[in-house]
């Protein structure tokens, strides 16, 4: 997997008194909000388990984005693991 740097000054970084993983996490939320990201890629880039992205958006009532597609998919899923 090719990765990218992103370099920010670090008097930027201190303006917004935040720690880097925060900076992540709320770069993460904004793109998922805007659908620019799904769960999981915002979870990645979180650097946090999808569970807990998941945890965090909800404690901030940001709702989900989940379509009929996605529906089907976890359905699809369900019955491949004997679940329905």
């Amino acid at each position: 997997m090719k990765t990218v740097q992103l370099e920010l000054p670090e008097e930027l970084l201190q303006a917004t008194r935040m720690t880097l993983e925060e900076l992540r996490l709320e770069l993460a939320i904004h793109l998922f909000e805007q659908g620019r990201l799904s769960l999981g890629k915002a979870a990645e880039l979180a650097n946090v388990p999808v569970w807990q992205f998941q945890q965090t958006l909800a404690g901030r009532g940001i709702p989900m984005h989940y379509d009929v597609r996605a529906y089907e998919e976890d359905r699809e899923t369900l019955r491949r693991l004997g679940r329905l």
